[in-house]
């Protein structure tokens, strides 16, 4: 059921691989400690969040 949900939602994206990537380093950044805690993590949550919402453009409605 997730899969399917996760399915359907990375076929919208522009860049469906981009996002994958920073969503699993997102991921390994959560589990691996490091010096400034969460700096990275927020930054890393952002630029997920800023390529997930990248959408394909739509083609332009002729007649309209």
């Amino acid at each position: 059921m997730i899969g399917r949900l996760v399915t359907r939602f990375a076929t919208g994206l522009r860049f469906p691989t981009l996002f994958a990537l920073a969503a699993g380093l997102f991921l390994v950044d959560l589990v691996v400690p490091d010096f400034i805690p969460f700096a990275d993590e927020a930054l890393l949550a952002l630029l997920t969040v800023l390529i997930g919402s990248l959408r394909r453009r739509r083609p332009p409605v002729e007649g309209a």
